[in-house]
């Protein structure tokens, strides 16, 4: 089971789970006494969001060196900013401890190391029946050393139950730009325009009484007579106009579409165990 820093898989910690507060920073005392051991450098959490380590600094303790603490071995009394390591009792035992380091992932191997140095203390809140025979990297649970990871109300009060829920937003996002504009085309058109030309025929006739005598006074002679006649001819005007040809309308419109999503929801659950007698008031608030 891959182990995350708190930071990572609970990006807003503070707010979400320490109201405000944070963990990373609180001194740590070694069991219930007044030697102080380091301060909380960490917190690691498994893939389901829950608490399984603390990462102590030690400090001057025992060189700057980091190890694990696992949660149920720890007391918090958040007023004083404490974190009692009620599973780590002396420097001997937390130089047992494998050293923690940022840039190395805690496998399997690593957290046997350090279940097997708390199993070995013998205190109540390591009391276990496991043993590394009984179980191996394909079926260890975290169950079966569950007094080291166990929490409860009384040492991790501020310790909060999640629950993950799907929400649904949108986002208004520019996928695109239409541009409507003109460009000139250009066409060579022909016309055709019939047009009439007058032009004067001028004809001569022998007349029918050509070789007949007229007498003095019929005959009429003048000089300078003209007859005139008006000639016409059409000329063409082909020449180009412009004209609406059709008219665009640009607009906009909405086409609304349902996008469907499916998320696999985690949540957490308390388990509560009794032994022997005791009774438990469980409520709702």
């Amino acid at each position: 089971m891959a182990l995350q820093r708190l930071a990572e898989f609970y990006p807003n910690y503070q707010e979400e789970i320490f109201a405000g507060d944070d963990i990373k920073g609180f001194d740590v005392y070694a069991g219930d006494s007044d030697e102080k051991v380091g301060t909380v450098y960490d917190a690691l959490v498994d893939d389901t969001g829950r608490f399984r380590y603390l990462v102590i600094d030690t400090g001057i303790w025992i060189f700057g060196k980091k190890v694990l603490l696992p949660i149920g071995s720890a007391r918090f009394d958040y007023g004083a900013r404490r974190v009692y390591a009620t599973g780590l009792r002396s420097k001997a035992q937390a130089e047992q401890l494998p050293a923690y380091n940022d840039l190395e992932p805690v496998d399997y191997d690593r957290e046997e190391q350090v279940r097997g140095v708390y199993r070995n203390q013998g205190t109540a809140a390591a009391t276990t029946t496991a043993t590394p025979s009984s179980y191996d990297r394909s079926s260890y649970s975290y169950d079966i050393d569950r007094p080291l990871y166990e929490t409860n109300e009384q040492q991790h009060q501020n310790l909060k139950l999640y629950e993950e829920r799907l929400i649904a937003n949108k986002h208004r996002a520019k996928t695109g730009e239409v541009a409507v504009g003109k460009r000139v085309e250009t066409e060579t058109a022909r016309a055709s325009v019939p047009i009439e030309k007058e032009r004067v025929v001028i004809e001569r006739v022998t007349p029918v009484e050509a070789g007949q005598v007229v007498s003095v006074g019929e005959a009429d002679f003048q000089s300078g007579e003209v007859a005139r006649m008006e000639v016409y001819e059409e000329t063409a005007d082909i020449h180009k106009e412009a004209f609406v040809r059709e008219e665009v309308n640009v607009r906009k419109e909405v086409v609304r579409t349902t996008v469907e999503g499916e998320e696999t929801l985690r949540r957490e659950e308390l388990d509560i165990k009794t032994d022997g007698t005791a009774v438990v008031d469980n409520k709702d608030i």
